[in-house]
């Protein structure tokens, strides 16, 4: 675990209004970051609004986006006796097909130089879902910079689609033009790096299917034109994927001297005893994290082929430990989506136990120590 020189929440739920009195804000999280060109740093935050009335006495409710180009959203209702049940979040059909109570749209939020100072918290959904794109919400955003265009990923769920991931680009990162979808249903994670590799554009992304050989990993494809993707494959940061439940880039990879930094989430395998024996010998602690608990990992891939693993720390870099890092079902969350170079340090900004948005501020060297040699 790398030293944090400074670690800070920046938003909570109640730092942002509702987009209508039907709403409550349930949490805001996973925030895309950018630099602008006036040294102000930029997020787009995740804002969940869940319904204050979900159902009554013969109908379930959900919410859905109905605009064409202006944010406007409305309510789906089903009879009763055409639902199987509810779980809290999502009523689930007689077909397990699921809608949920919940919609997620982003908010602008703007940080002085340093990133670490709120100058002002938009109180209007600032990029939300259409009819067309994104319906049942939009989630979990990236932003990179490419050349001097603005491009940001970001999940869409709707009722055809499913959940996929949608690609939007932009002059000023404020007006944006939808490209539509890039990968297709259950392919999240995905991050765009900053520049072209062998005159091909590159992202990382994880699929995900219900029937699995492997657990979910990160991969890696390539594209003349940011639509068109191809030559997918694995990238291998564990052996065998061995080490994880589950895996995904955050923010977009970062280019240093020795190659691409890569900032990755993990669900490590709890069951795994010699691998949480070193992490306490390392710690000097006991560290408890459960199937469901998302740490902050690293890895250093080779500039010209970055499927190809250069080193990766052998323990999470950051682990969930603070009160502010849980959610409300208790799971220990950590889970970085925006990065922005601050001279010799990186400011990560990562939702924070599915509710709140932090940032930390770390030493580029500090995370290179905690790099080992790539594991055969």
């Amino acid at each position: 675990m790398v030293k944090v020189i400074k670690d800070k929440i920046l938003i909570r739920p109640e730092d942002i209004k509702p987009s209508s009195k039907k709403f409550d804000i349930l949490g805001v999280l996973n925030p895309a970051a950018v630099r602008l060109k006036d040294g102000r740093i930029l997020l787009y935050v995740r804002v969940i609004e869940r319904l204050k009335k979900t159902s009554d006495l013969k109908y379930y409710y959900v919410p859905r986006y109905s605009g064409k180009d202006k944010f406007k959203t409305i309510l789906d209702k089903f009879e009763k006796d055409k639902v199987e049940g509810e779980d809290g979040m999502a009523i689930i059909f007689k077909n397990n097909v699921k809608r949920l109570t919940f919609i997620s749209h982003f908010r602008r939020v703007y940080l002085d130089k340093t990133g670490l100072k709120i100058l002002k918290i938009e109180q209007k959904p600032s990029f939300f879902g259409t009819k067309d794109d994104g319906e049942l919400g939009v989630e979990d955003p990236r932003i990179t910079k490419i050349g001097n265009k603005y491009y940001m990923t970001y999940v869409g769920l709707s009722r055809r689609e499913g959940i996929s991931t949608y690609l939007t680009e932009s002059d000023d990162a404020m007006k944006w033009k939808r490209l539509g979808i890039i990968f297709g249903e259950q392919d999240k994670d995905v991050v765009l790096f900053p520049e072209k590799i062998k005159n091909k554009y590159v992202v990382f992304d994880r699929p995900e299917g219900n029937f699995e050989f492997s657990t979910p990993h990160i991969w890696i494809a390539f594209s003349p034109d940011l639509i068109h993707w191809g030559k997918l494959d694995a990238v291998q940061l564990s052996p065998k994927h061995k080490d994880f439940n589950r895996s995904g880039a955050g923010p977009p990879p970062i280019k240093i001297n020795t190659g691409w930094l890569q900032i990755f989430h993990a669900v490590t395998r709890s069951e795994i005893k010699s691998f949480w024996n070193s992490v306490k010998k390392m710690f000097g602690y006991d560290v408890e994290l459960g199937p469901d608990d998302y740490a902050v990992w690293a890895a250093l891939l080779e500039k010209d082929n970055p499927k190809k693993l250069i080193a990766r720390s052998r323990v999470p870099i950051i682990i969930p430990k603070k009160k502010y890092e849980i959610s409300f079902e208790g799971k220990k969350v950590v889970f970085p989506t925006g990065i922005v170079r601050d001279g010799e340090n990186i400011l990560l900004y990562s939702g924070a136990g599915d509710v709140n948005v932090t940032v930390k501020k770390i030493r580029l060297k500090d995370i290179m120590k905690a790099l080992d040699s790539k594991e055969d």
